[in-house]
């Protein structure tokens, strides 16, 4: 089942509604950080462009095909992240030596904090994708993969090496002006790729279009939570809700783009908010209740 449908069993159908309206803002959030992102990479290319410059995604294919875009989005991403850690590798080693101030409990406590944001932020989006999966498909196959990905390419990777080089900036003159005293994602990522020339850019160019493979599922989710908001919505035809989501991102985005530190957080506080409230009483619902079965005794879908 779609995720807003499947929490009417723990939320009640009218109670539903809540998470389904927040997890349509939720998702928003998270597709303006990806264009702002989006449009500060492109606009590192060139000083004519500016970060007003906009990365539009329409999927309007459904499912299957952003499955299909989504197998092979990743791959010049994989090669980026791999001729970055290659070029600024000596860099990196410098930054070793650099006086790190101890960590306080606080600290510790707020980087966990954000780690498992990242984590739960996904429980009201990927059964919207859960439910292409067979019936007869490995449970325990299924977490490990996805435990996989979200462990290992999007936390141990990505996140470890977007750290090391904002670490590293303030130590680097030329990374640190392209970093925009931290606001420019995508300058750092440029300012890395700069000694490799044509190449560099191209990869920057890539890596800036890319973005569309995170915003395709965030926006395929935006549609299926306005649908679950009232029944009448579900007779509107889905690529309507996908010019809306459009139409929302779109301004937000390039107004952002000029103060993108605060829109990061604000986003990042709604986002963790909302979704936190909603694991919560799924988990409890799930354990307490239903005693952690997925059998469709518990989950009677015919009601």
């Amino acid at each position: 089942m779609r995720t807003m449908i499947q929490a009417r069993f723990s939320w009640g159908y009218f109670g539903a509604i809540v998470p389904a309206v927040f997890n349509f803002f939720s998702s928003e959030g998270f597709l303006v950080i990806n264009c702002i992102i989006g449009e500060q990479t492109l606009a590192s290319l060139s000083s004519r462009f500016d970060d007003t410059l906009g990365v539009i995604s329409l999927i309007v294919c459904g499912y299957r095909v952003i499955h299909w875009y989504e197998s092979v989005a990743w791959i010049p991403n994989v090669i980026a992240f791999i001729a970055m850690l290659a070029i600024g590798y000596p860099q990196l080693s410098e930054n070793l030596s650099a006086h790190i101030p101890s960590a306080t409990p606080a600290h510790i406590m707020s980087f966990a904090s954000f780690l498992a944001s990242n984590i739960i932020g996904w429980c009201s989006t990927i059964p919207d994708y859960d439910v292409y999966y067979s019936p007869d498909a490995s449970s325990h196959l299924h977490q490990c993969q996805l435990h996989l990905d979200l462990f290992l390419s999007k936390k141990v990777t990505g996140q470890a090496l977007g750290a090391a080089l904002a670490a590293a900036a303030p130590s680097m003159p030329a990374w640190n002006a392209r970093f925009d005293n931290n606001s420019s994602v995508g300058g750092l990522l440029h300012s890395v790729l700069l000694p490799t020339g044509a190449f560099g850019k191209i990869l920057t160019a890539v890596v800036a279009l890319s973005i569309s493979g995170a915003c395709a599922p965030s926006i395929y989710t935006c549609s299926n939570s306005f649908i679950a908001i009232i029944m009448w919505f579900a007779a509107v035809p889905r690529w309507v809700y996908i010019l809306v989501s459009e139409g929302i991102l779109v301004p937000v985005a390039i107004v952002g783009a000029k103060r993108f530190y605060a829109t990061f957080l604000d986003i990042l506080n709604i986002i963790g908010y909302c979704t936190s409230v909603f694991f919560a009483i799924i988990l409890a619902e799930h354990v307490r209740f239903r005693r952690t079965s997925y059998s469709e005794v518990q989950y009677p879908i015919a009601t």
